[in-house]
């Protein structure tokens, strides 16, 4: 990995560990191994490197969701398979937790790649949502977008609250409660 890549990926763990006013330059160049003239030579400061970072971690999220949104199955098989996949419940998202900093919200900057993740995602949701209710496999009364946008809630949400209770076990309860509902209704028709 060069230099600039270990900048990347240090600053991405610590903007997940500590976020982006919990993270120094000196934490960076620490985690990374770089001295600050290669900091200064790659990035024009902590805003950009951290602009690089973020847009890192929400491409790896988009990433490792359309790998089970494009996979085989059914619609909900595929939202399962997004949902369920292997997560440190623990730790958050590394893209949600950073909507709690301020100086990242502040931003618009720094807060572009993370809007534009959770809108891409909840788009992505509904269209295979829209098409599970196209097919009959969902119920014909689903709204694909607001049930996007829930599923998407419960995902943080799910993270939030496995945190506040210490156990991951909190998290897997709310994606299984959440794939109960998108079907509930259709098997009770």
């Amino acid at each position: 990995m060069d230099t600039r890549e270990r900048l990347i990926q240090s600053t991405r763990e610590l903007l997940w560990e500590r976020g982006y006013t919990g993270t120094s330059p000196k934490a960076i160049q620490e985690r990374s191994g770089a001295g600050q003239g290669s900091m200064y030579h790659h990035f024009h400061g902590k805003p950009d490197l951290a602009l690089a970072a973020i847009g890192r971690s929400a491409e790896e999220l988009r990433d490792r969701a359309e790998a089970a949104f494009a996979g085989p199955g059914t619609v909900v098989e595929r939202v399962a398979a997004y949902l369920r996949r292997e997560r440190d419940a623990l730790k958050g998202c590394p893209v949600g937790r950073l909507t709690q900093d301020h100086a990242v919200m502040a931003d618009p900057d720094l807060r572009r790649p993370i809007e534009e993740t959770f809108a891409w995602l909840t788009d992505r949701l509904a269209g295979l949502l829209a098409r599970g209710r196209a097919s009959g496999e969902l119920d014909a009364g689903l709204d694909p977008v607001a049930t996007a946008t829930a599923l998407v809630a419960v995902l943080q949400g799910g993270y939030v609250l496995a945190r506040a209770a210490g156990s991951a076990d909190v998290y897997a309860q709310a994606v299984e409660g959440a794939l109960g509902l998108l079907t509930l209704r259709k098997e009770n028709a």
